[in-house]
């Protein structure tokens, strides 16, 4: 089917939907696309599957709400599940990368019956509320680091900086959070007066060994589209968040997951392995833990090859129930 508009409940959403059999829907974060998905796309229809990659709120095609509470993991949870009702999907491996991880497990946690399997990469399941408001935290923290989670809280601020120069933000952000450079390295710039382009480091030319010009020109030619607002949302609905994952502190996740991130990452060094072990007493069905050697953020992007495979071998130990159109037409017909 490649890539298509499906309207749900007055929201839209741009996907890419591929092949046939049981379900694979993956969930990108920021700055991200459905697109940061290609590699895996491809790999997963040829092995049989079909598979989902939605440009997610706030981005590409997908509908932009103005309201942060529209992109806290709950809300867009439940509008995750209501997309996979009008596409005839009752259960899926769901995937999920960056702020795609924390949507996936929360749909996990609130509709089980939905996730035969979850897949995180990058960002290790947590049952953990911070004991204060996050922007409270990052302000804190702002006083002596530069700390993009606190700078992107004001709306505005970030859009007018970043919005004119998309291909210049994207290739230094890529290639900060990539195996190539120590990201905590720009966390030691002072904050005050400094916007994010003044602490990037300057990025090789491309193409690099996981990145082409013209994989870049298509990130670049969406955002000079839409701007960064809808990415940046995700940010701004920290405290929401906060509020709204109150009931699943402490929760388990209860189906088999896979973890995957590149052992250069800054989530990595930044959560520990002491987050790592948290996840293992959280996750009682959890199949496997893997660090890939000399990746970054974009794990799926840098180490496609090896993503991939372990992506396939998981999957294909998951039942993953299918409906026929039959079964398809009723239950929407019911609704």
């Amino acid at each position: 089917m490649g890539s298509r508009i499906v309207e749900v409940d007055g929201f839209t959403w741009n996907i890419d939907d591929r092949g046939d059999g049981p379900a694979v829907v993956m969930c990108h974060g920021f700055p991200g696309l459905g697109y940061s998905y290609r590699h895996q796309l491809a790999a997963l229809v040829a092995a049989g599957y079909r598979a989902v990659a939605p440009d997610m709120p706030g981005y590409g095609r997908t509908g932009r709400p103005r309201e942060v509470e529209e992109y806290t993991n709950v809300a867009v949870a439940d509008r995750l599940v209501r997309l996979l009702d009008v596409l005839g999907i009752d259960s899926a491996v769901v995937v999920g990368h960056d702020f795609g991880a924390p949507v996936a497990w929360t749909t996990a946690l609130r509709h089980p019956d939905r996730v035969a399997g979850l897949v995180l990469l990058a960002v290790p399941y947590s049952p953990d509320r911070m004991p204060v408001r996050p922007s409270e935290i990052f302000r804190g923290l702002a006083d002596k680091h530069f700390l993009h989670l606190h700078y992107f809280q004001e709306p505005g601020v970030a859009e007018a900086e970043l919005d004119p120069h998309p291909r210049e933000f994207l290739q230094r952000l890529f290639f900060a959070l990539s195996g190539g450079y120590r990201y905590l390295d720009v966390w030691s710039h002072p904050s005050d007066g400094r916007g994010y382009l003044d602490v990037l480091p300057t990025a090789p030319d491309l193409p690099w060994d996981w990145l082409a010009d013209d994989e870049l020109a298509h990130y670049a030619a969406e955002f000079a589209r839409t701007g960064f607002r809808g990415g940046l949302s995700w940010y701004r609905a920290y405290d929401a968040n906060w509020e709204a994952s109150r009931p699943y502190e402490g929760a388990k996740v209860q189906v088999p997951t896979l973890f995957v991130a590149g052992d250069r990452d800054p989530v990595i060094a930044m959560s520990g392995p002491s987050a790592l072990e948290r996840m293992r007493d959280f996750v009682p069905d959890l199949r496997g833990v893997h660090l890939l050697e000399g990746a970054g953020h974009f794990v799926q992007m840098e180490r496609r090859d090896e993503v991939n495979e372990l992506l396939l071998s998981f999957v294909s130990g998951i039942r993953i129930p299918t409906r026929t159109a039959e079964q398809h037409f009723h239950r929407r017909s019911s609704t």
